[in-house]
């Protein structure tokens, strides 16, 4: 299953979407903390550290943040645990890597959530902050999650999610498709970070909506899946593996 359908004014052909979201992201990736910091109301680092301590991550867990972007959710995690000592990042972008090397004294590793470079059962929580849309298969990809997690290990996964009424997908489209990348050209003065939200846009208006994200989530064998909504736009998916 496809996070979401091929975009066609994008890339030629669904196997040509990795190496267009990593060039996308490489070129974006110095402007992305200023973007997401205002686009979110400075909100987003109390809400980072906060909602992995109410899932459950705590001191001494080994944790893996995929496609951790510059590093935020990782930041996050550090923050509950003390340190980044035991915080593996990775990555398919080289810029984004580059950009949350900066920020923490972690591990990282330049790699796919479809083909996770880590034995079994090496992780006690795996997160992932709002890079499921990026993906190229949501069953590979939770196939890999279960596989890296040991028996009683959580994953957490936060997305942005497109609202199922009218009024709120009016703003919805509004706010992500128009107001957000034209104020990141405007800020940035960089047509690459307003392509970049742009895009964002896209994956959100076009993404699978969340009944299919928790029927894959179960059927890569996981237990407890839930997902929480958050201003009915927010998604926490969350599940264990038993």
């Amino acid at each position: 299953m496809t996070p979401h359908p091929p975009l066609p004014e994008r890339y030629t052909s669904t196997e040509a979407k990795p190496d267009f979201v990593n060039r996308l992201f490489d070129q974006g990736a110095a402007y992305y903390d200023g973007v997401v910091n205002w686009g979110f109301l400075c909100s987003g680092a109390f809400y980072r550290r906060w909602v992995q301590q109410r899932y459950g991550l705590k001191p001494g867990m080994r944790v893996l943040d995929v496609a951790c972007g510059t590093g935020l959710v990782a930041v996050g995690a550090a923050r509950v645990l003390g340190s980044a000592r035991e915080i593996t990042c990775l990555d398919p972008s080289a810029g984004m890597l580059a950009e949350a090397r900066k920020k923490l004294d972690a591990t990282f590793v330049q790699g796919r959530a479809e083909a996770l470079p880590f034995p079994d059962a090496s992780f006690d929580f795996l997160t992932m902050g709002y890079a499921l849309r990026h993906v190229m298969e949501l069953d590979a990809t939770f196939a890999q999650y279960h596989r890296v997690l040991r028996p009683g290990g959580r994953v957490l996964i936060l997305e942005v999610t497109k609202p199922s009424g009218a009024i709120g997908r009016f703003f919805f489209r509004l706010y992500f498709g128009r107001i957000y990348p034209a104020l990141t050209q405007l800020f940035t003065r960089s047509r690459a970070a307003k392509d970049m939200m742009s895009y964002y846009w896209e994956t959100m208006d076009a993404c699978v909506p969340p009944e299919n994200v928790l029927a894959s989530m179960r059927a890569a064998g996981f237990a407890e899946v839930k997902r929480k909504k958050i201003f009915g736009l927010f998604s926490e998916y969350s599940a264990v593996k038993a």
